[in-house]
């Protein structure tokens, strides 16, 4: 495969990772912190980009350990833990950066800024890259775009939810229920972009 078809396999795979094959909206992973951290939209912005960012760089490091320390030792089963590790480590970093630059979105999101570690959308991705058998630069389109349309989805879920908080919502409703009705909704919206695809 040439570099050329790479990058339109790796455009295409992105495009599809933020919309037909959103990470949360199809697969419902990472539904924790996108539950939890989406009642404020300064926090769903700020939640989004730290998950963009990891998921992309623990995508590409993953594929490199992967590839060139795990296969060709035979040492594939342990790559629940290879992964997990440098999710951590990552996650560590970019928790690290927020509270030096930013200490009220480091306080605004919370527990849920650590807990992106174990966010399973993010070991997600690194999982689908092996079994899709993904090259890195296909790797890095889909873990670009699975951390956008992650970020998409959450946004949209905090405009919602604020939008909300001044309608009444009948008391049975309130809370996460409304709240998994509304991912349903922008689930089947999502996907609903599988037919505008398939038409071109």
């Amino acid at each position: 495969m040439n570099l050329s078809t790479e990058m339109t396999q790796a455009f295409i795979v992105c495009i599809s990772a933020i919309f037909t094959n959103n990470i949360l909206l199809s697969y419902f992973l990472g539904l924790c912190p996108f539950i939890g951290c989406s009642r404020e939209m300064k926090a769903s912005v700020g939640l989004g980009l730290a998950v963009i960012f990891v998921m992309t760089c623990t995508c590409v490091l993953n594929w490199l350990v992967y590839h060139l320390v795990l296969v060709p030792y035979g040492l594939e089963f342990f790559r629940f833990i290879m992964f997990i590790i440098i999710i951590a480590a990552f996650v560590q970093f970019v928790e690290m950066a927020i509270e030096r630059f930013s200490p009220y979105l480091y306080q605004r999101l919370g527990v849920f800024l650590p807990l992106i570690t174990v966010n399973c959308a993010i070991l997600g991705a690194s999982l689908f890259m092996v079994i899709r058998d993904y090259t890195l630069i296909v790797t890095i389109g889909y873990g670009l775009g699975s951390g956008i349309g992650w970020f998409l989805a959450i946004i949209a879920m905090a405009g919602i939810r604020q939008k909300l908080s001044s309608d009444s919502i009948p008391k049975g409703l309130q809370g996460p229920g409304i709240t998994l009705i509304i991912a349903g909704i922008m689930a089947l919206a999502f996907i609903g972009f599988t037919g505008v695809l398939a038409g071109q």
